[in-house]
């Protein structure tokens, strides 16, 4: 971060000075006592299984040179030095909005954000590996997307910082509409409108209405990057303060693939063809889902100017950058993991199971399911397909995890009459009995299921951690 005062810290964040005399401000904004250097702002959030106020102490012992809390917090020598606050979160966020207005006042950064059902962090990851040959670039560490994520990635940024890559999500509407305020993009990506925490929103179309506010969200003339697709997201166009670019694979993108190819295992190739010329993009990554988002952050950066040769020359040397998003282990004993395990949505599930139906051709596919939370009335059919398009797509064992998940199970049984192959197991542990038991060398499972369910422990157990 830019350094500042403790004086400016709580004149931006509306807070009051306590405690003994403060330093200036010259280090990381953390949320965790652990990453404390010298010169940190220590954020002390309230959580509901701990409270940051209790780690204030620890964090100033390591060198934090001001405490931001809506209390004041006292050490074993007496008040700490703080600025409280009314609301830590909010107060976060007006400081984040102020450090980046003082960035672009000096000319920089350029802002990119990106919003969609599904792809927001795979298409974050590819757009910081575009730009950070560009010039110094920040962007969020995992999926670092919310009221609380978003403004500490921004105030990593500094004077010398050329690009900041934002995600943002939402789970209802004014949650980007927020995000924006802290940070209005530059140029605003809408990848999908999908049925991801559709129970939380009330309907696709409500779901639409938010991922718009990064849209309406953008500053004056800037860029929105929209799929061509995706018809919701298309309309999008009409809140667009600037140029709006088309991607996708249809003839109305400006931004588009031809010619995509699946190699065996599982990787796309394609034609990227722009008004500005073209060029063979060869993808690392897994999934034919991946097309997208490497058009979503091509036409990003080509509206900030880069040229179509060196964006399909950098797609071409991407990798995963987060984990269980899509890693791919080779195990010694011959058996594939496929750690996608980090979250799920029927959108993301499809192209996961697409994805392991390629990968595992001539080969005994698993899937390792688990529910997909957060659906709301649409949440027993939506496990339901997913169950009967594993059936359609010859995957070989379904696993099933959690009572959620039962649907899934029987829409595989009533679509393929099957009967071992597949399976309703309580628990995670009990997959990773079953799992334990039954491969065996060439076989490929893919772990995937919402973060809540905890699958990732499964797919780290299945890999030694090495898809992290």
């Amino acid at each position: 971060m830019i350094p500042l005062t403790a004086a400016e810290v709580a004149a931006v964040t509306g807070g009051r000075l306590v405690g003994p005399a403060h330093d200036d401000v010259t280090g990381a904004v953390v949320t965790d006592s652990r990453l404390v250097e010298h010169g940190s702002l220590f954020v002390a959030l309230p959580g509901e299984h701990v409270d940051g106020h209790d780690f204030a102490a620890g964090a100033v012992d390591a060198g934090a040179a001001l405490v931001l809390a809506s209390r004041e917090v006292e050490g074993p020598r007496g008040a700490l030095p703080t600025a409280v606050v009314d609301d830590v979160p909010a107060a976060l966020g007006e400081l984040a909005r102020e450090v980046l207005a003082r960035l672009r006042a000096d000319g920089g950064p350029t802002v990119v954000a990106v919003t969609g059902s599904v792809g927001k962090t795979s298409t974050k990851d590819l757009l910081a590996q575009l730009l950070a040959a560009d010039g110094p670039t920040v962007w969020p560490e995992r999926s670092f997307n919310n009221e609380i994520g978003l403004p500490l990635t921004v105030l990593r940024a500094e004077a010398t910082t050329r690009h900041l890559v934002l995600e943002m999500g939402a789970s209802g509407l004014g949650h980007i509409e927020h995000l924006t305020r802290i940070a209005p993009p530059d140029v605003a990506i809408v990848l999908v409108v999908g049925r991801a925490h559709v129970g939380e929103f009330g309907g696709i179309e409500a779901v639409a209405r938010a991922k718009a506010e990064i849209v309406r969200g953008l500053r004056a003339g800037g860029t929105a990057v929209l799929n061509a697709d995706d018809s919701r997201v298309r309309a999008m166009a009409v809140d667009a303060p600037g140029p709006v670019v088309l991607f996708g694979e249809g003839p109305e993108a400006q931004v588009r693939a031809e010619q995509v190819r699946l190699d065996d295992e599982g990787r796309a190739s394609f034609d990227l063809r722009t008004a500005g010329g073209g060029a063979r993009v060869g993808l690392q990554l897994v999934g034919e889902h991946h097309v997208h988002n490497a058009l979503a952050a091509a036409a990003a950066c080509l509206a900030l100017g880069l040229d179509p040769t060196v964006v399909a020359e950098r797609l071409g040397q991407a990798t995963p950058l987060s984990p269980h998003r899509m890693a791919v282990v080779e195990r010694p004993d011959g058996v594939t993991v496929i750690d996608d395990s980090y979250n799920a949505n029927p959108d993301s599930v499809r192209a996961a199971l697409k994805a392991l139906a390629v990968r595992a051709r001539g080969r005994r596919s698993i899937a390792v399911l688990g529910e997909m939370g957060e659906l709301g009335p649409e949440s027993l059919q939506a496990h339901d397909e997913m169950g009967r398009l594993a059936v359609r797509l010859d995957v070989s064992r379904l696993v099933v995890v959690g009572e959620g998940a039962r649907a899934m199970h029987l829409g595989a049984l009533q679509e393929g009459s099957w009967g071992e192959e597949s399976r309703l197991v309580p628990d995670v542990d009990a997959a990773a009995a079953w799992l334990e038991d039954e491969l065996r060398p060439g076989d490929v499972v893919l772990v995937k299921a919402s973060n809540s369910v905890g699958l990732w422990r499964l797919a780290d157990q299945l890999t030694g951690g090495a898809a992290r």
